[in-house]
């Protein structure tokens, strides 16, 4: 399973599913093949939302970047 985590808060968010990691992965810029950090502005997520990302993702990625610009979050297998 893909878990989805707020670094900030050091959350751990929710599963995500596969066809929600590839969306995150081919649209957010990733400094390696190893890495699986990312920095989400708010801006993005208005950008996510409108290319038809999944309605769940977008909710939960507004909810955890709240009022800031934007918020740092993470992947992992578990």
């Amino acid at each position: 399973m893909i878990v989805l985590y707020n670094n900030d808060t050091k959350t751990r968010l929710r599963e995500i599913t596969s066809e929600e990691l590839a969306f995150l992965q081919s649209h957010l810029e990733e400094e390696s093949l190893e890495d699986q950090d990312y920095y989400i502005a708010s801006v993005t997520v208005d950008i996510m939302e409108a290319k038809g990302e999944s309605p769940a993702l977008v909710h939960l990625l507004r909810e955890n970047i709240g009022d800031n610009d934007g918020a740092e979050f993470h992947w992992e297998l578990e």
